[in-house]
């Protein structure tokens, strides 16, 4: 499938496994753990442009193409538990409705950038659903699970991963979620 990313805009797609280097240690190990990691392919951005919107709007990529994924802290009592959101560019996570009943949460929020990072063994910025914690559920939205490619972070900020939905809907503890983007 590298080669024939028609979102890539003006990037540049290897295959993903051929270039471990470029992503976060947490995702190059479950690259290297994946029956589909060669429908997956990488490429190498400028690490200051990789908010979805400058990123977008620098390589060229279409917005509707490009999915974001944002760590939600559930919390009921004592208890915390987190989940990883994926959403098109173009919407939102409900987190205070779909995600905090899905979690069994009174409260859910976006967990603090230091515990998503510290958590997750990821950059700010360039967390993916990929290598994610094995015992977080990992939520889609149905239009992120049915989309032919995809571009989401890499891990780090400096690159991106290009990837077909269907391969993101069979990751560890993927759910595709009803109403989960808004």
């Amino acid at each position: 499938m590298v080669g024939v990313w028609t979102i890539a805009g003006t990037l540049t797609p290897v295959p993903a496994l051929d270039r471990l280097d470029l992503v976060a240690d947490p995702v190059a190990a479950a690259l290297r753990s994946m029956t589909d990691a060669d429908r997956l392919a990488v490429t190498a951005i400028d690490a200051s442009l990789a908010d979805t919107a400058e990123f977008c709007a620098h390589y060229g990529v279409p917005l509707s193409a490009s999915a974001n994924c944002v760590v939600v802290a559930g919390k009921r009592g004592d208890a915390v538990r987190y989940a990883a959101c994926v959403v098109l560019a173009t919407t939102r996570a409900d987190v205070n409705g779909v995600v905090r009943k899905r979690l069994d949460a009174r409260k859910a929020s976006f967990a603090p950038m230091d515990e998503a990072v510290s958590l997750s063994g990821m950059e700010y910025g360039g967390i993916t659903p990929v290598g994610l914690p094995a015992d977080w559920p990992v939520l889609l939205s149905p239009e992120v699970a049915a989309a032919p490619e995809l571009i989401i972070g890499g891990g780090v900020r400096g690159s991106k991963l290009l990837v077909p939905g269907d391969v993101l809907a069979k990751l560890p503890g993927a759910e595709v979620v009803e109403g989960l983007a808004r």
